[in-house]
């Protein structure tokens, strides 16, 4: 998901988009230990959209101060 949409988004929707990519992260740790792993492109793409949005919730909380 690109930066920019996700700054278009509430703080309770970017937690809730936070919460199933760190969900499907564990799904996808799960799969790559039982070496039924497909998609590993996804393990980065996950990494990478949790990432995004806690910088995003992080500049928020820090423009707040």
């Amino acid at each position: 998901m690109k930066a920019k949409v996700l700054r278009e988004q509430s703080n309770e929707q970017l937690q809730n988009t936070m919460k199933e990519a760190i969900d499907a992260l564990f799904t996808l740790r799960l799969q790559a230990q039982n070496e039924r792993m497909n998609a590993s492109s996804e393990l980065k793409r996950n990494r990478k959209l949790v990432a995004q949005v806690k910088t995003i919730l992080r500049e928020r909380v820090a423009e707040e101060v």
